[in-house]
């Protein structure tokens, strides 16, 4: 790849399957079945796309395990340099991990991860920031409707019509996210581009269509101003144009 690896990732869990005296706020007796990975879909930015369910693993049964599932997502991370994932700080990626080491994985190779939820609540104030909201408001689309539930049911019970309607929910996700990401990413901080170039480019999508613009100043530094004609995003130079005049105010 040209520039950083970057997997944008959804995931999908089945709950855990309990016991109960009762059926509002009640304590669980004991764990039937502990949750799970369903399925995933991953995709490398501007590239290959994987979506991936239980039911795709030879000797698949309903009730069984997530080892393959989770060991092929693993491979996966292992060669990321930046994950994004919607909500991901909080749900995926700790869900994740929690499979990982269900099954004696060792932590795949550092990689930052990009919440378009968390950075859009940094920089905007839309009414929700659910990922489906964001994208129909944006006209970027809309997520796969579906039976609520049911769906998730049907896949833990071995259904194969609903396992097929999961795969295609779960991989849609990820084209909404990519498309959300690339609109975005003028107004965030997303992976910087410049860090895995050797010539100048716009950190935020790696374009080389730039024009300096005016300059970034603060009370000892100034730097010259660059706006990327490609993605629209703003940056600055490195180099303090101030460092030959020394004195500063007391």
């Amino acid at each position: 790849m040209d520039g950083p690896k970057i997997l944008l990732l959804d995931i999908e869990t089945q709950p855990d399957l309990i016991w109960a005296w009762g059926v509002y706020e009640e304590n669980a007796i004991e764990v039937k079945e502990h949750w799970q990975l369903l399925s995933f879909s991953a995709k490398w930015l501007n590239g290959e796309h994987i979506t991936k369910c239980l039911c795709d693993y030879k000797g698949y049964r309903a009730g069984g395990d997530d080892k393959k599932l989770a060991g092929e997502l693993w491979h996966l991370l292992d060669r990321a340099d930046f994950v994004v994932a919607h909500n991901g700080k909080q749900f995926d990626i700790k869900k994740i991990n929690a499979r990982f080491i269900v099954h004696g994985l060792q932590p795949p190779s550092p990689y930052q991860v990009i919440d378009t939820k968390t950075e859009t609540k940094k920089v905007a104030g839309f009414s929700s920031n659910k990922l489906d909201w964001l994208c129909s408001q944006l006209h970027l689309g809309r997520k796969v409707e579906h039976e609520g539930f049911p769906l998730w049911k049907g896949c833990m019970f071995g259904d194969r019509k609903a396992w097929k309607r999961m795969k295609a929910y779960n991989r849609h996700d990820v084209i909404l996210l990519e498309k959300l990401y690339l609109l975005l990413r003028p107004w965030i901080k997303p992976a910087n581009h410049g860090m895995f170039k050797d010539k100048t480019t716009c950190p935020r999508c790696g374009s080389g269509d730039l024009q300096s613009s005016g300059y970034y100043r603060n009370k000892t530094t100034k730097y010259r101003r660059i706006k990327c004609n490609s993605c629209g995003a703003w940056s600055r130079a490195t180099l303090n144009e101030q460092e030959t005049k020394p004195i500063v105010a007391l």
